[in-house]
C-alpha cells in the first residue's frame, strides 16, 4: 500500500508540475501563479486541437439534460454564467432542453434519489465516493462515450483508476485539490503578524500555528483557527493532522483492511487538538456546529484567522463570505513533530445517473465543453475557460492554477494561458501552497477502506474533546478504533 500511494503521489505531482510549469510559457519571469496583471482580450489560440464532432445531433430527437451542476440559488452570478453557457450550448443543441437541476451530494440523500429514479442527468460526487457507486449499480457505464470521443487515454491515469471497476469507467474528473492551510490576511496585519513586506508570517509547524494561534485570539478577540467538529469533514481534517503526526490511519494486511486510528502517533495528533481548545482556547465558540461551509463564513467575515481548506474552493471566503481578494492567502498545511508534511489530495468527479441515455450522456459532456471543463482545446472550450476566468475576476475570486485532471498537452497550456491572463492576486501569497504541493512526497490520497466511516469516527472523537476538557483521548480513540473495525469487515473486508 505504501508504494502504491508514493506512486500515486508521484503521478500527481509530476501533473501538477506540468501544469504549474505550463503557467510560466507566456512569462518565463513568473513562477508557478497567475500574472500579476490582467488583459482583458485574447485571440483565439490557432494550435487548439479540435475534438469530434459534437455526439448530439441538431436534428435528432428531443434530448432533456438535467443539470445537477447548476450552481445553487445564492451563487446568481455563476447561475448568470451558466445561462450564458446554456445559449451558446443550444446554438449548435437546438434539440437539447437544459433543466437546471443543483443537487449538492451527500451520502445519506443520494440512494433515496438513485433508487427512486430522480438523479440529475450529470452530478458531483467525492472521489471517495465512486467505488460504493458503482458497486451500487446508481452509475452509467460511459467507457464506450469516451473512447469514441479520444477523452479515455488523457484522464490523469491516477484519477482514473479512482473512477474506474473491472476496466470500465464511470465518470470524469471535474478538478483535483489539496488541501491548505487559508489564511485571513487582514486579522494577521491586525496581531501584528507580517513581515516587512506585509505578507503574513505563516505557522510552519503545528506548534507555530497553536502559537500563531493565540497571539492573533489575543490581539483580535477573533479565533485562530476554525476546527470542524460537526460532521465527516472534521474527520477528514484530522486525517491530514494524523498524518503529520506520523500515523497511518488505516492498514492493510493480507488483503484486508485494519483499523489504525488508536496508534500512538493518532493519539498524539488528537491530544493536539484537544490542546488547541482547552491549553490555548483559539477555536471559535462551538466546533461541533462548524462544518465544511461554516469554516469558510467564520475565515471569510473575519470571525477566525485560519481554516484547513483545499485551492478548489478560493471562492469560498471571497465570493460567498465577503473577503476582499488580496486578504486571502494560502500555504502548506504545517508540518509535526518530526518534520512529516503532507497535503491531503482528492477532488470532485463529473458522473452519471444509470438511467441517462448515451444521448444525454454525450449532452452532458457537450455541455462541459462550452464551459471549459472539458479536455479539449477548442474555441468553445477556450471560450468557456475564459468566461470562468472573467467571472471570478468580476466577482473577486482569485484566478489561479487548477489541479491536473487531464493530462492533454493542448489543455494544459489553454488552461495555464487563461490563468496568466486574468490573474487578480498578488502570487507571493499562494507561493508556498503551490510549492509545497509540487514537492515530493507531499501529496497523499485519502485512507484507504472506507474513508467515510472513518471520518465518521473520528468526528465522534473530535465532538467529544472539544466539549470535554477530561475526555480521556486514548480511550475514545481505542473505541473509534473497533468501531472502524467492525464497519470495515462488515462492508469492505468480504
Amino acid at each position: 500500500m505504501k508504494k502504491i500511494r508514493k506512486i500515486v503521489s508521484l503521478l500527481l505531482c509530476m501533473m501538477l508540475a506540468v501544469s504549474m510549469l505550463a503557467a510560466c510559457k507566456k512569462d518565463e519571469v513568473k513562477t508557478d501563479t497567475p500574472a500579476d496583471t490582467a488583459s482583458t482580450t485574447t485571440d483565439t489560440k490557432e494550435e487548439a486541437t479540435p475534438t469530434v464532432a459534437p455526439a448530439t445531433d441538431a436534428t435528432a430527437e428531443k434530448v432533456q439534460l438535467k443539470l445537477g451542476i447548476w450552481p445553487e440559488d445564492t451563487l446568481t452570478a455563476d447561475i448568470e454564467l451558466h445561462k450564458g453557457y446554456v445559449a451558446t450550448f443550444n446554438a449548435t443543441h437546438p434539440n437539447v432542453e437544459v433543466v437546471p437541476s443543483y443537487y449538492k451530494y451527500a451520502t445519506d440523500t443520494f440512494v433515496p434519489l438513485a433508487e427512486s429514479g430522480n438523479l440529475p442527468t450529470i452530478f458531483e460526487s467525492w472521489y471517495t465516493e465512486p467505488q460504493k457507486l458503482i458497486n451500487g449499480g446508481f452509475v452509467a457505464d460511459i467507457t464506450d462515450i469516451l473512447q469514441e470521443r479520444g477523452w479515455l487515454d488523457i484522464i490523469n491515469p491516477s484519477i482514473r483508476d479512482l473512477l474506474s471497476k473491472d476496466g470500465r469507467i464511470y465518470g470524469i474528473p471535474r478538478d483535483g485539490y489539496a488541501l491548505g492551510l487559508m489564511i485571513n490576511v487582514a486579522l494577521f496585519e491586525e496581531a501584528g503578524l507580517v513581515d516587512a513586506d506585509g505578507y503574513p508570517l505563516y505557522p510552519k509547524t503545528w506548534t507555530e500555528l497553536a502559537e500563531t494561534a493565540k497571539k492573533i485570539k489575543d490581539a483580535t478577540g477573533q479565533a485562530g483557527l476554525c476546527l470542524l467538529a460537526k460532521d465527516n469533514a472534521g474527520g477528514w481534517h484530522f486525517s491530514n493532522i494524523a498524518w503529520a503526526f506520523g500515523a497511518t490511519l488505516t492498514l492493510e494486511e493480507n488483503g484486508k483492511f485494519v483499523s489504525n486510528i488508536d496508534s500512538p502517533e493518532a493519539i498524539a495528533a488528537m491530544e493536539y487538538v484537544k490542546s488547541l481548545k482547552w491549553e490555548y482556547d483559539v477555536l471559535t465558540p462551538d466546533p461541533t456546529n462548524e462544518d465544511w461551509g461554516s469554516g469558510f463564513v467564520e475565515l471569510g467575515t473575519g470571525a477566525a484567522a485560519m481554516y484547513i481548506a483545499a485551492n478548489d474552493a478560493v471562492n469560498q471566503p471571497t465570493q460567498v463570505n465577503g473577503l476582499p481578494v488580496d486578504k486571502l492567502a494560502m500555504t502548506a498545511l504545517p508540518a509535526g513533530p518530526n518534520g512529516d508534511q503532507y497535503s491531503l489530495s482528492g477532488g470532485t468527479p463529473y458522473m452519471f445517473s444509470k438511467n441517462a441515455t448515451v444521448e444525454e450522456i454525450n449532452a452532458a459532456l457537450d455541455y462541459l465543453e462550452v464551459m471549459g471543463k472539458a479536455p479539449v482545446a477548442t474555441e468553445d472550450a477556450i471560450a468557456g475557460m475564459r468566461a470562468d476566468a472573467q467571472s471570478k475576476v468580476a466577482n473577486g475570486v482569485p484566478v489561479i492554477p487548477r489541479f491536473p485532471c487531464w493530462i492533454a498537452d493542448d489543455v494544459l497550456a489553454a488552461e495555464a494561458d487563461v490563468t496568466a491572463e486574468f490573474g487578480n492576486v498578488d502570487t507571493k501569497l499562494f507561493d508556498t501552497y503551490f510549492a509545497a504541493i509540487k514537492s515530493d512526497g507531499n501529496l497523499r490520497l485519502e485512507e484507504p477502506g472506507s474513508a467515510q466511516d472513518l471520518y465518521s469516527e473520528l468526528t465522534k472523537v473530535l465532538q467529544a474533546v472539544v466539549t470535554d476538557k477530561n475526555a480521556d483521548v486514548a480511550a475514545l480513540m481505542k473505541t473509534a478504533d473497533e468501531n472502524y473495525q467492525t464497519l470495515l469487515d462488515s462492508g469492505v473486508n468480504k
